[in-house]
């Protein structure tokens, strides 16, 4: 259940995202973010908020952990938007944890996967990919590399 206690607290976060999120050939952009991160319902529940200072956007994720499935809801709202996108669904095994779930980008359905990796006191690694094609392959599309504040 308290799979996100590691995130808790300020971060300094490297980004790096594909020009365009369904093509694999398209080029990488890199830009800053600040998260600050909270903990809440005993460790059941997480919320965090982003910003994009380079970008003009912020956005936040509620992470809900279901006891009865073992498996948390992780839900992405974005300031440009106003919505809360689909949740993606999972749960850590060891040190990784991997979500998915059903989402559009650009008019296409996708299938999307966050991994949460390489989590220490001090830093943690997300990835975000999608597939287009019933999770065949998938196209790695964002990069978030944290660093402790």
């Amino acid at each position: 259940m308290n799979d996100f206690d590691f995130l808790t607290g300020d971060w300094d976060v490297a980004n790096r995202w594909r020009t365009d999120f369904l093509d694999e050939t398209s080029e990488w952009e890199e830009f800053p973010a600040v998260s600050m991160a909270s903990r809440h319902f005993e460790g059941a529940a997480n919320f965090d908020e982003i910003e994009f200072p380079t970008k003009g956007f912020a956005g936040l994720t509620v992470r809900l952990y279901d006891p009865v499935r073992e498996e948390w809801s992780l839900y992405w709202a974005s300031r440009r938007t106003g919505t809360l996108r689909p949740p993606v669904v999972g749960r850590f095994t060891g040190d990784r944890g991997e979500f998915y779930g059903d989402d559009t980008h650009a008019g296409k359905e996708v299938r999307a996967r966050f991994v949460w990796s390489d989590i220490t006191a001090e830093s943690a690694r997300w990835e975000q990919a999608f597939s287009v094609d019933g999770e065949k392959t998938w196209v790695t599309n964002w990069i978030m590399e944290f660093t402790r504040r």
